[in-house]
């Protein structure tokens, strides 16, 4: 039998009048009859339940129509829905007391306190009536520059009393503030913006004279990091000459540094095979690295403008080349000191501002300073009377005065004294030649003195063994003014002649050399 004819069938008999009520009897109205695709289509299936619904349950009706039904089309079958919307209520009048307690405390204060953060509004209230503002959209960002106020041609806002020009200082200050942003990124203006602050002319050019005068300065520092010798570093240029000695076989490998001074740094390395048979390199070498940052030579132009070797060459407006003067003028020395026999390092080769010389010590180890070192009373007398000779050798023999002589440039080495850092030497007829020298005196007598060498002479005897002169002077002040008095002889007559003029004995006297 068809199933659509049966459904179709009417009510044969009459029933009870409660079947008519139940939504489990028989329907009293006569179905009309639909296809199969009708019958399962989900649409129908929901009208026919939402019929029996409102057949069998008519008070629903009446519960839903609460206050909390806004508009007709609301579907309230939801128990979501519902819920939704009792919770938008109660967040609503939260959000209500919420603004009252702000309005009670604030008052006219103008400080406020705001209970934003404890707000519960929802992205989907709709409702809100027009004097009720949605704070997350109209926040204040203080990270934000506002519109700047643009002012008309006439050069002023208003009328009467009212008038306000450009030059106001209110709006000035304004502007000053919002200029701040295009400061370097460097320069830290904080958020002055949002506190609406205005600052003064005078107070804004200061600053921006200020964050212009760090831009350069920043800049300088960079340039000077990348283009000039640091503390045990080496800039582009310097670790290139390195480079091509190590490609060209002359040293080995370089190991790293030893040594770091107020004017050089100095690197351990070991020596290669020399292009040439004559030059023997050692196995062991020293890489004297002169720092071209130039702050240690501000004072130091007074041993070369003055030294006749070089003083055609001198030039204060270029100072790396007084650098490379400054190296040049040690290897000479060095030169010097070695073929009159002293004890000092063998100059290897010169490279610009790189000196390469013969390593005194053993195994990366370098020797020992004076300073340094404990010697016994023997070793202490031998030192003594070591430094003594060499002193004078390097008088007579090498024409030279050490300008900076001390315990701190003599190493220890194979038992016996080794002078290092022979630069800043000069002739004795440099015109401060003399007082270098007394100086040295000074330096060495004090040490030895210190260290308990009882036949140790006085400064004022050591300078007069060493130069050979016959100063005699009860004190230092007497004895310190014959000297520049000797200087200031030696100075005019250059002026006048030309030429260097001895002031010494017959014993030893420095050589004249023509200009």
């Amino acid at each position: 039998m068809d199933p659509v004819g049966v459904a179709a069938a009417p009510d044969a008999g009459p029933g009870p009048a409660w079947r008519s009520k139940c939504p489990w009897g028989a329907p009293n109205t006569t179905s009309i009859s639909c296809s199969l695709a009708d019958v399962m289509s989900e649409q129908l299936a929901k009208e026919l339940q939402l019929e029996e619904e409102n057949a069998a349950f008519p008070e629903v009706v009446a519960v839903a129509e609460g206050p909390f039904i806004t508009g007709e089309n609301i579907d309230t079958s939801s128990d979501l829905m519902l819920a939704q919307m009792l919770q938008m209520e109660f967040d609503r009048e939260y959000d209500a007391q919420l603004r009252r307690e702000e309005k009670k405390i604030n008052g006219d204060s103008k400080v406020s306190i705001s209970f934003e953060n404890y707000r519960k509004v929802h992205p989907y209230d709709s409702d809100s009536s027009e004097d009720e503002v949605d704070w997350q959209d109209t926040r204040h960002d203080p990270y934000r520059a506002d519109k700047p106020t643009t002012t008309p041609r006439r050069g002023f806002i208003g009328k009467g009393k009212d008038i306000t020009t450009k030059h106001d200082e209110v709006v000035c200050g304004r502007k000053n503030t919002a200029r701040m942003e295009n400061f370097a990124p460097e320069f830290q203006v904080g958020d002055g913006i949002g506190m609406d602050l205005k600052l003064s002319n005078q107070v804004f050019n200061a600053l921006k004279q200020h964050a212009y005068s760090e831009e350069r300065r920043s800049a300088r520092l960079h340039e000077k990091k990348e283009h000039s010798t640091a503390e045990k570093a080496v800039d582009p240029k310097t670790r290139l000459l390195l480079y091509k000695m190590v490609n060209a076989g002359m040293l080995e490998t370089i190991t790293g540094c030893i040594s770091t001074g107020k004017e050089s740094v100095v690197f351990h390395a070991y020596g290669g095979k020399s292009a040439t048979e004559d030059k023997v390199i050692p196995p062991e070498c020293a890489i004297k690295v002169f720092k071209t940052t130039l702050n240690e030579f501000k004072n130091r132009d007074k041993y070369i403008k003055d030294d006749y070797r070089f003083k055609d060459r001198f030039s204060k407006l270029n100072p790396r080349k007084i650098i490379r003067m400054w190296a040049e003028k040690e290897m000479h020395n060095l030169t010097r000191m070695q073929n009159a026999g002293i004890p000092c390092p063998q100059v290897v080769i010169l490279k610009k501002h790189v000196l390469v010389m013969s390593f005194i010590g053993q195994d990366q180890v370098p020797a020992p300073k004076l300073k340094d070192v404990t010697l016994s009373s023997e070793d202490m007398k031998k030192a003594y009377y070591q430094i003594l000779n060499m002193m004078q050798q390097l008088y007579k023999e090498c024409n030279l005065v050490h300008a900076d002589l001390s315990e701190y440039n003599m190493l220890w080495h194979d038992g016996k004294v080794w002078l290092i850092d022979v630069s800043q030497s000069v002739e004795p007829t440099h015109p401060h030649g003399l007082e270098f020298l007394f100086r040295d005196c000074r330096n060495v007598s004090q040490f030895f003195q210190k260290g308990g060498v009882a036949e140790a002479l006085n400064e004022r005897e050591l300078f007069n063994a060493v130069s050979g002169l016959n100063i005699t002077a009860d004190n230092v002040v007497d004895f310190q003014a014959e000297i520049e008095a000797l200087e200031k002889m030696n100075e005019d007559h250059v002026q006048n002649h030309g030429k260097k003029l001895s002031m010494f004995s017959s014993n030893g006297d420095p050589p004249i050399y023509d200009e």
